[in-house]
């Protein structure tokens, strides 16, 4: 039986492009681009409600989730940026409402939402009462920051709320024993079910209650502490007898309720939330083997400073002594100069010595009786020529000597001794110095008075404070006239009159 035309067209063995076909084939990735474009288009902004499931936050930070309701899922992603933006903690079971675009995956051919933000779409029992407890708290100021107390450095007595029986206490005793021994004293307390709360809240006022220098030593720090569990596990700690009671502790509080992902009330009452039990352990006591360490550093560095400047001294001189040239160095300059200062001298001696033997020579040569004997009557003939006048040479002396006798007039006059002539005197010391001070001659013993004839010797009178004695009491005598000068005799000679005679 022959086949059809069409038959041929649609049962070939192999694929053919025919004239005029525009139903291309398109290859897998090109269909996925295709949806991927349309989805995303069609889809660039959704709300999409439903309950999260299989919540996981990947290494990377980015969240991935899928949202179901009664009919179907969808898968959903967050990167990183978007999922750090999240204002609470997203977790298997919570009704929220996403808002983001849809895109497709096509490694797996399935499509999903890229999530842009989340918010919770409605609260279950447990968590409406949960939120509406601590908001009411928060509003009161029992989870200020500012409320927080810092912990002590070194506990000496640590307290621990917790269940006596449980693993808890265990680790916390352990990983203590292994970083720093204290003492520690448990309050033993139900952490589930029915009356925990209460026993919690009433063990942790007990440990407030305890006054220091009692029987029973007030702990330092108090730790309260539980394992992992569910919500419902958990809820004692988030009884608001509980969180009261944290917040009006007086001692420092770590909250160690549950595991990392773990958060009730009470974590956000404590002073201090710690991840785990054994965490919790650990921020109460540091560690004795880094605090040895510590020490020994802190002695070292001690030691180090102290030595430091005596070393940066040493390296100094060291660095100073090497800059300093050496002795040979310093005195080579010089001792190379007086080597050549010693032989340019020997050089100009010798030098000189030559030019003086060839001056002698050449005077010497000079010398001869003919020549001098010429120079002698060439001499001669000048004396002869010359014509000399005495009065050229005694008007010189005279007046040399009129000079002279007027200097010799001023000198007598300003001689020192020259006033004694009219009465007065010298006063002077021991030691022939004159005294122009009355505080001066008062201090010595004994004065010299020089008269114009001769010396007189005197001590000076003792000053009473009296009065000196009146003009009127003591007569002055008449002033001597002075003797007449004899008049000087006249050289014979005409000399002229002086000036201050």
């Amino acid at each position: 039986m022959a086949s059809s035309p069409s038959d041929d067209r649609n049962a070939g063995l192999v694929a053919r492009e025919r004239h005029g076909d525009n139903a291309q084939a398109l290859s897998i990735s090109e269909v996925s681009a295709l949806l991927k474009r349309t989805v995303e288009d069609r889809f660039g902004f959704v709300r999409l409600r439903g309950e999260l499931s299989g919540v996981k936050r990947a290494a990377s930070g980015h969240f991935y989730c899928a949202l179901k309701d009664e009919g179907a899922v969808i898968d959903g992603v967050m990167w990183k940026g978007n999922a750090a933006r999240l204002n609470f903690r997203a977790e298997d079971g919570l009704e929220v409402i996403a808002t983001g675009k849809l895109t497709t995956y096509p490694g797996r051919s399935k499509y999903q939402i890229v999530i842009d933000s989340m918010e919770l779409a409605g609260e279950g029992a447990l968590l409406a009462l949960l939120e509406k407890t601590r908001a009411r708290l928060a509003a009161e100021g029992l989870f200020a920051s500012e409320g927080k107390r810092a912990l002590p450095f070194l506990p000496q007595v640590i307290g621990v709320v917790t269940s006596p029986t449980g693993a808890v206490i265990r680790d916390i005793l352990h990983r203590l024993a292994d970083r720093f021994p204290v003492h520690v004293l448990v309050w033993p307390v139900l952490v589930q079910g029915n009356g925990a709360a209460e026993q919690v809240a009433a063990a942790v006022r007990g440990f407030s209650a305890i006054q220091p220098g009692g029987p029973v030593p007030r702990p330092d720090v108090v730790i309260v502490a539980r394992g992992g569990g569910s919500i419902e596990d958990l809820w004692s700690f988030n009884e608001e007898a509980v969180v009261r009671a944290i917040a009006e502790c007086t001692i420092p509080v770590i909250s160690a309720v549950g595991h990392e992902t773990d958060t009730t009330l009470a974590d956000f009452a404590a002073d201090r939330r710690a991840p785990t039990p054994t965490a919790a352990a650990e921020m109460a006591v540091p560690v004795r083997a880094d605090l040895a360490f510590t020490l020994t550093d802190l002695a070292a560095r001690q030691r180090r400073a102290v030595y430091r400047p005596v070393e940066l001294g040493r390296e100094r001189l060291a660095a100073r002594v090497r800059m300093l040239p050496r002795p040979e160095n310093l005195l080579s300059p010089q001792a190379q100069r007086l080597d050549e200062l010693s032989e340019r001298l020997r050089r100009a001696l010798g030098d000189r010595s030559a030019r003086g033997r060839e001056r002698l020579a050449g005077t010497a040569a000079r010398l001869s009786p003919s020549l001098l004997s010429r120079a002698a009557a060439e001499a001669q003939r000048r004396l002869d020529r010359a014509r000399l006048s005495p009065a050229l040479a005694e008007r010189p002396l005279r007046d040399g000597a009129q000079r002279l006798a007027a200097l010799t007039r001023v000198m007598s006059q300003l001689h020192p001794e020259k006033p004694l002539e009219r009465g007065y005197a010298i006063i002077r010391d021991r030691s022939g110095r004159a005294l122009t001070a009355r505080a001066d001659a008062a201090a010595e013993p004994l004065l010299r008075v020089q008269f114009r004839d001769g010396t007189l010797t005197a001590a000076p009178a003792a000053d009473t404070g009296a009065p000196p004695p009146s003009a009127a009491s003591t007569p002055i005598p008449p002033p001597q006239s002075a003797p007449a000068r004899k008049p000087a005799k006249r050289s014979a000679s005409p000399v002229q009159d002086d000036l201050f005679s």
